[in-house]
């Protein structure tokens, strides 16, 4: 066999290799990845939110999490969400689910620990979710919003860590407006959850 016919073999190998490598990716990407609707923003407005009466005041700092059961987008950030969970829930933060009224389903059991939260004022103005709300050891609303931005969430590129340390350390936090690009579900602005 000449040289030729090896490098023309070799070179045949490379390409059908590296053929194959693309469609695995191409198959990987179409079954396990979600496409991201990166045209989508979404403007929170903490305005109407407020604690029920009993949280209400000065206590621990106040963390809840908007969650609907039918949202793929929520896969997305359990993990992250538990994590949160198993960092700040010993270090003076108390954590609180809302779920998307009128929807059916629970949250997985490593997001157990999230107490149910069924009368929180202004919750049916949320425009998306998942989301969520951090009020101080004051009883004031310091954040909402999206746990980050694009289409996952960690704590790579969260924006909910930096806001929990800065509350829990007794920094004033003022972010009840907010912006941002993600991975969101419609959670109603006809629901009213007054």
């Amino acid at each position: 066999m000449s040289v030729r016919h090896k490098y023309l073999i070799a070179a045949l190998i490379a390409l059908l290799w590296g053929g194959a490598m693309l469609a695995a990716f191409w198959w990987f990407e179409a079954r396990y990845l979600r496409t991201f609707e990166g045209e989508r923003a979404e403007l929170f407005s903490g305005d109407a939110l407020q604690l029920p009466a009993e949280l209400q005041g000065p206590g621990p700092v106040r963390f809840v999490h908007f969650w609907d059961p039918g949202c793929p987008c929520n896969v997305g950030n359990q993990q992250h969400l538990e994590e949160l969970l198993k960092r700040f829930a010993g270090a003076g933060a108390e954590f609180y689910a809302v779920q998307k009224p009128g929807s059916t389903g629970r949250l997985p059991q490593q997001l157990a620990a999230l107490k149910p939260l069924d009368n929180l004022a202004g919750a049916g103005q949320l425009p998306a979710s998942p989301a969520v709300a951090i009020w101080d050891t004051q009883g004031r609303l310091a954040y909402i919003g999206p746990y980050s931005e694009g289409a996952v969430c960690s704590s790579d590129n969260s924006f909910v860590e930096p806001i929990l340390e800065a509350v829990l350390a007794g920094r004033e936090v003022r972010a009840t407006h907010s912006l941002a690009v993600a991975c969101f579900c419609d959670w109603g602005k006809d629901i009213t959850a007054e």
